[in-house]
């Protein structure tokens, strides 16, 4: 069994402004800025993307972020050699 680090992405909407450098230094695509929805200040704001799951943890999008709005945690997870169909089993 190996081990692998994943990440967790939280972003605080109603702070963000929506200047997408997060976007920009995630290096999976793992966040996007909302598009039509925006926050109380009028900002379309950043959110967790359908790729999300590919977080790693770098925290690359929380050191660029200039309004300290994300938090980013990491968790090691076991991953379990590929099963038949050639998929890894996570747990």
């Amino acid at each position: 069994m190996k081990s692998k680090m994943l990440g967790a992405i939280v972003i605080d909407e109603d702070r963000c402004k929506g200047c997408s450098e997060c976007v920009v230094a995630c290096p999976v695509d793992a966040i996007e800025i909302s598009g039509l929805k925006i926050n109380a200040s009028g900002y379309a704001y950043a959110q967790p993307s359908a790729k999300a799951d590919c977080c790693t943890g770098c925290t690359s999008c929380a050191v660029v972020c200039p309004d300290g709005c994300i938090t980013v945690y990491r968790k090691k997870v076991t991953i379990d050699e590929p099963n038949k169909e050639g998929r890894e089993a996570r747990s």
